[in-house]
């Protein structure tokens, strides 16, 4: 199993996928690949011009995305992909539309086959086994918050120190220890800006110039970063 999981597409001041643009190019090595895009986590533009924006930048490392919305059966599109990206957007559309055309299973189990995953954000959110760590508005309602239980732990992308002055409440680390509080067997990774995990096999490395931070009940939240043991997760 290969898992590029990313916290988010864009860093401040930078082009859009300009920071992972060289971990994506390695993952995916040097041969062409024509990734199966899946555009369901946008809600306020199309999936044309999601795809478009996606192309951009894999072109510039010598790939490419298809979005599934060009495909007539989606399930089929997945069994037969080469290499899979979600990226972000809404976690709870993505997971609606994924429910609905019935890719949780078909995705999860090209993943397990050896196909590569790429997510960001919303994308990451998915290979949970819930997406009940997700910062979005549930603006629809999935069947269900399990997805596709790549990975045993819980990402919290985009996760933020922040306690602006004059906010009364609560902090993103207040909302993780809620819900370590009513999952006691799992760990939460608070993945910040610029940062991403790579699993590869029984390997995962951390990549990113800021630390992760890592929830558990019963532990006091710690930080780790490119030069630690993360094998703990697995």
């Amino acid at each position: 199993m290969k898992l590029l999981l990313i916290s988010n597409s864009t860093n401040a001041g930078e082009a859009y996928l300009e920071h992972p643009k060289k971990e994506i190019k390695e993952f995916l090595g040097e041969n062409k690949v024509k990734a199966l895009f899946i555009p369901y986590a946008a809600v306020t533009f199309s999936y044309q011009d999601y795809e478009n924006k996606v192309n951009d930048r894999f072109r510039e490392i010598g790939h490419e995305v298809v979005s599934i919305h060009r495909f007539d059966d989606p399930v089929k599109a997945v069994k037969e992909a080469g290499a899979i990206v979600i990226g972000g957007g809404n976690t709870f559309r993505l997971v609606q539309l994924m429910q609905q055309n019935g890719l949780i299973e078909p995705i999860r189990n090209r993943v397990l086959e050896g196909a590569p995953y790429i997510g960001w954000s919303a994308g990451s959110n998915v290979t949970c086994p819930s997406i009940k760590t997700t910062n979005d508005m549930p603006v629809v309602e999935p069947e269900s918050f399990s997805v596709l239980n790549l990975v045993k732990f819980q990402i919290n992308p985009h996760y933020l120190d922040a306690n602006p002055d004059g906010h009364a409440g609560e902090t993103r680390e207040t909302r993780i220890r809620e819900f370590i509080e009513l999952n006691s067997d799992i760990y939460v990774v608070g993945l910040r800006e610029g940062t991403m995990l790579k699993i590869d096999g029984p390997e995962i490395r951390f990549f990113g110039n800021r630390f992760a931070r890592i929830f558990k009940k019963g532990e006091q939240p710690f930080e780790l970063g490119q030069n630690d043991d993360f094998s703990f997760l697995l």
